[in-house]
């Protein structure tokens, strides 16, 4: 296991674990923003796209990141605070992100579920509210990796990880090893997309 040095220069692995995760939650919520960009070009092409394929996304982006991800991040944030206030403008605005991305997802399911229902919205809508979902998202997870992720490295001690890592969680349920039946579509589908790439 790669070793990461503190800022007192003690090798440590108490980081490891949390800031790995990180990283691998943002590789996977990307992938995810990747499948519903994917769906919306379809939709602006003038085809039908996998709405249901959407919703599961949104569905899990809703009750895994935004109930287990963010609660970690937002302890982290406070944390980094403490060490250094030159970040809390920066630190309170990806929190607050935090709750407009929820709202955005909220607005975009709702939107999914009405059209998987056969209820007749505008198209300008559903358009509306995954083009705020996708720009919303994606700007937050780049500003986390380029403006906090590498202040969290070098500020944040043993003590800190340890309150981050304290954060209750559950095993994934769609990237997890035991996951979810009813993600097994969206499963299929990101392996393809991980093909492809290769």
């Amino acid at each position: 296991m790669i070793k990461r040095h503190s800022s007192e220069g003690v090798a440590t692995n108490s980081i490891v674990e949390p800031l790995d995760r990180w990283h691998a939650d943002h590789r996977n919520f990307s992938r995810l923003l990747d499948l519903i960009e994917q769906e919306v070009d379809v939709f602006h092409a003038g085809r039908r796209p996998d709405y249901e394929l959407m919703s599961s996304i949104i569905y899990y982006m809703r009750h895994y990141p935004d109930r287990f991800h963010h609660p970690r991040e937002d302890v982290a944030f406070n944390r980094l605070v403490k060490h250094d206030r030159t970040l809390q403008l920066t630190c309170a605005r990806r929190i607050q992100e935090h709750a407009v991305i929820a709202a955005a997802g909220d607005e975009l399911l709702n939107c999914l579920d009405q059209v998987i229902a056969g209820t007749v919205i505008e198209r300008s809508a559903l358009e509306a509210a995954a083009a705020t979902y996708l720009i919303y998202y994606r700007h937050h997870l780049a500003a986390e990796e380029r403006e906090l992720i590498p202040r969290a490295v070098k500020l944040l001690t043993a003590a800190d990880w340890k309150a981050v890592s304290a954060i209750p969680t559950e095993p994934d349920p769609l990237f997890g090893t035991d996951f979810d039946e009813r993600y097994r579509e969206l499963r299929q589908q990101i392996a393809i997309m991980a093909e492809e790439a290769e």
